[in-house]
């Protein structure tokens, strides 16, 4: 994919849905909140996309005020559009539409061309034995890779 910088990571999401399918889109910013992205301060915990009139859209998705920005602020947690083709924009409408999946941001980067981009995810909710599971299967891996490392 080349060169790319990592702003913000959802790590929730991996957890707490099995991702189905990934797309990147663009993101729709202001100058003051592009300013306040490349310096890393934004957050995706709790954020959630949704599609509305043939439009993408990305909900409490927190981006700090840029301090340096005055009254060109705009408010952190508003509402912020996703750039995405129209036959994308279809597909995930017809997802959406299939019952328990729902799109949730992975990650927020900056791309070789300087251009902010969301990976965002089908995803399908998963159950507590599910997560349990995860748990389970990663504590094994670690435990086999100590065993390895000591002998």
């Amino acid at each position: 994919m080349g060169q790319r910088k990592l702003l913000a990571n959802n790590k929730k999401a991996r957890h707490d849905y099995f991702i189905e399918e990934v797309y990147e889109a663009g993101l729709v910013l202001t100058g003051t909140e592009i300013k306040s992205v490349r310096q890393g301060r934004m957050n995706l915990k709790e954020s959630y996309a949704k599609i509305e009139n043939g439009e993408v859209f990305i909900y409490n998705m927190h981006i700090s005020p840029y301090e340096q920005g005055n009254r060109y602020n705009v408010d952190p947690l508003r509402e912020r559009k996703l750039l995405l083709h129209k036959q994308e924009i279809r597909k995930l409408i017809g997802y959406t539409t299939q019952k328990g999946l729902t799109l949730v941001p992975l990650q927020v980067y900056l791309n070789e061309k300087g251009l902010v981009k969301m990976e965002i995810a089908v995803a399908r909710g998963k159950k507590l034995y599910d997560k349990r599971e995860d748990i389970a299967k990663r504590d094994a891996g670690r435990r086999m890779e100590r065993m390895m490392k000591d002998r």
